[in-house]
């Protein structure tokens, strides 16, 4: 197909010197415009109506004026946003009124090119030298997308003969006889020799230039590109171009030079995104855009993929809000927010950035999980630190430790995963590793100060807190498995475990110092009256209350936990484990030793029998009462209750065995028995019972029941000889035995029953 009018040359030049006479005007005309400030942000100048060459009659109404030649500015300049997107040539800027683009202002630009690519026909050279005059001019006309309307209007000729083109435009065209203004001066560095011409520029090469001009633009903002959603797509689409551009250059591997200015601009590239994608996560309320229809608009009820509609909206989460149940997630951005950050990431992992991009949120996310952790009120201790604490200090460390451990570990972490998983979705192992780095720093320290209580002192009054953390642990581990499952959160998962182990073998350390602390314990004063000695008391209400974790005891007496973590063992609940009943009967038997050898102190083997009395009987009192009963057993039971038994029998035989020896008369018929002898034997019993009832009264029977029993069993060994020797005497009126009856039987009965009142005084 010929083109009516001049040659594609000079009409290359004359397009070219209309738009730079144009584009001084067209600034004046910006100046005053709403468009001033934005363009000036951007770096470029939106296009007006290109209606004016669409006219038949080209020539400019405009007064002629030259403008300069202007060279392509260095890449500096667009990085700062000093120069515009242009390169070679002027911007076209037809003389317009400020407010005078049109919504599809867009749809006509590209229908003025695809009008003139349609003129120029199949004339290659020409039409190359136009394409790049609007390709230069509006980074919206990149050469694909010239290409593209070039190929469309090809096949519109074809198919419709020379009658019209694409959008019922015709084809032919009357052009001027020539040109209104002669062509611009070539630069004598684009001279050519006659015998060698300049290597002809690639689609690559006219690729990488148009993605470097865009991309430049979105570099140089001052401002979040994703405060404008309209530019934050603008901006994924020239990376996802600039993406591929470089996988098939990288592919293609013959223009080295290329795709080394390919690479660089990626880089460029995706350090403006890491700055995006931290500013989402820490700042999602700076990045907000209103999208008619979208999510957070004010006039939507459309639901999107993340749930919109709810009025949701970008709004900042409230750290380590207070909560009484474990079973809630938070969720620190919102799922327009997610949805933007994932959107990046997927960006940087395909352009190999994957591990810039973990470390960039696993940076943002830390100090949220720093700043909730530190809201717990959990300091960071070190292990020496822990160890050279007094107890009361390290208590009240402990009795914050647990809830943060739990708010942690079943709150703030699972949440870190659940919001990890949603922005790295598809990305593994990028989010993994960012997950791990996030939450790693505040987990171990939590899991540093467990390991250092589990090492420190194993005084037994440590026992119950070091159950309380172990119990936290052991109770959450089940619950690490989905949270901990990839291989680079294992290890940490493994840390719990650890320290669930050591705060096992500590529990079983402080068995062990009880058991020393009771061999230690010294026999150098007796207790007054032989009542219930302290380290008595002591062993007995600590095993009691011990007990009131008898299936954690069970667990850890049982042994470790695997490495996993193993499941807990089972306990019956009537019947004990072997390895705990074992523990307990052996510091049982350590405690019975330690009271025998203290009852030797006493010099008077009566009261060593009431104080073994005295402690046998507390010791099968706690035991019956409490679970130490089911861990040791009835027949461990029956046997301590002999050993009282005997020691009552001990008892009554050293104290009032001589007594009763006294009161024997020989043969019942007691006529061989002089009364002389035996007013000696009344005198030697007033002797005997009144230095028993006066020593006796002042010591201690606890046990109601013992001192019952004990005091019957004395008056049924006493009274009927007494009463038999009593009568006897009687007998013999002319003995005087009314001087020698000091008490009537009934007497010895009341002063035995006011034995062993030392208590109720």
């Amino acid at each position: 197909m010929s083109v009516t009018g001049p040659s594609a040359a000079s009409y290359a030049a004359y397009l070219t010197r209309l738009l730079e006479r144009t584009s001084a005007q067209r600034r004046r005309s910006l100046a005053s415009s709403p468009w001033s400030t934005r363009a000036v942000a951007l770096g470029w100048t939106p296009p007006r109506s290109p209606a004016p060459l669409l006219s038949s009659s080209p020539t400019p109404t405009t007064t002629t004026t030259e403008a300069a030649w202007s060279p392509r500015p260095d890449r500096s300049q667009l990085a700062r946003g000093d120069a515009a997107p242009a390169a070679g040539v002027a911007r076209l800027c037809p003389p317009t009124d400020s407010g005078a683009m049109a919504e599809d202002g867009e749809e006509k630009l590209l229908a003025t090119v695809q009008h003139i690519v349609q003129t120029l026909g199949s004339s290659d050279t020409m039409t190359e030298d136009i394409l790049k005059v609007f390709s230069n001019y509006d980074g919206r006309l990149s050469l694909d997308k010239l290409y593209a309307a070039r190929a469309a209007a090809a096949a519109a000729t074809s198919g419709g003969g020379g009658g019209g083109g694409a959008g019922g435009i015709g084809v032919e065209r009357s052009m001027p006889a020539s040109p209104p203004l002669p062509p611009p001066p070539v630069p004598a560095a684009a001279a050519v020799s006659a015998g060698g011409a300049r290597p002809p520029v690639t689609s690559m090469e006219r690729t990488v230039r148009t993605l470097d001009r865009q991309i430049s633009q979105f570099v140089a903002m001052d401002r979040l590109i994703w405060a404008d959603s309209a530019d934050a797509d603008a901006f994924l689409e020239a990376v996802d171009d600039l993406i591929g551009t470089v996988q098939e250059l990288d592919a293609a591997g013959t223009n080295r030079a290329l795709l080394d200015r390919a690479d660089e601009l990626l880089s460029r590239c995706m350090a403006r995104l890491e700055d995006e994608f931290r500013a989402l996560i820490e700042r999602p309320d700076d990045a907000a855009p209103v999208v008619p229809g979208g999510f957070g608009s004010d006039g939507s009820d459309d639901e999107d993929d993340f749930g919109g509609g709810d009025g949701y909206g970008d709004e900042p989460i409230p750290i380590a809000k207070p909560v009484t149940d474990y079973d809630v997630v938070i969720d620190a951005l919102s799922p327009g927010s997610i949805a933007n950050v994932h959107q990046i990431a997927k960006r940087m992992v395909d352009a190999g950035f994957g591990r810039e991009c973990a470390e960039a949120y696993a940076e943002a996310r830390r100090s949220f999980v720093d700043e909730s952790v530190a809201r717990l009120g959990v300091r960071p201790r070190t292990a020496e630190e822990v160890h050279a604490s007094p107890w009361e200090e390290l208590e009240f460390d402990i009795a914050r430790w647990i809830p943060a451990f739990n708010m942690v570990f079943r709150i703030l972490i699972p949440s870190e995963r659940r919001l990890c998983d949603r922005v790295f979705d598809g990305l593994a192992p990028f989010g993994d590793l960012a997950f791990i780095a996030a939450v790693r720093t505040q987990a171990l320290q939590l899991i540093s100060f467990g390991d250092a209580i589990s090492s420190s002192s194993r005084a037994p009054e440590r026992l119950f807190r070091v159950v309380d953390m172990y119990e936290a642990v052991r109770d959450i581990l089940p619950d690490l498995d989905p949270v901990f499952s990839d291989p680079y959160s294992a290890a940490l998962r493994a840390e719990v475990s650890a320290m669930c182990n050591t705060l096992g073998s500590s529990i079983k350390g402080i068995f062990m110092e009880l058991e020393n602390l009771i061999r230690r314990d010294p026999a150098r004063v007796a207790a007054a009256g032989g009542v219930i000695h302290p380290i008595t008391r002591y062993v007995m209400n600590y095993l009691r209350a011990a007990c009131g974790s008898r299936q954690t005891l069970e667990e850890v007496m049982e042994g470790e936990l695997g490495a996993n973590g193993g499941a807990p063992v089972a306990v019956d609940p009537d019947r004990p484990t072997s390895s705990l009943a074992v523990h307990i009967a052996w510091i049982m038997d350590v405690l019975h030793k330690n009271l025998d050898t203290k009852s030797k102190i006493y010099r008077d083997p009566s009261l060593a029998s009431v104080f073994l009395m005295n402690n046998g009987k507390y010791i099968i009192q706690k035991v019956n009462d409490s679970e130490l009963g089911v861990l040791l057993g009835d027949e461990w039971i029956k046997q301590m209750t002999t050993r009282v038994r005997r020691w009552s029998v001990d008892y009554q035989r050293t104290t009032w065995g001589k007594v009763t020896t006294v009161l024997q008369t020989g043969s019942p018929g007691i006529g061989g028995l002089p009364a002389k002898a035996m007013l000696q034997k009344l005198r030697m019993f007033n002797a005997y019972f009144d230095e028993i009832v006066t020593t006796q009264s002042e010591w201690v029977i606890a046990d109601e029941q013992l001192r019952v029993d004990i005091r019957a069993a004395v008056e049924d060994s006493v009274m009927p000889v007494y009463a038999s020797l009593i009568a006897k005497l009687k007998s013999f009126p002319e003995t005087g035995h009314d001087l020698y009856i000091k008490y009537t039987p009934e007497d010895v009965v009341a002063r035995i029953h006011r034995l062993f009142e030392g208590a109720a005084k």
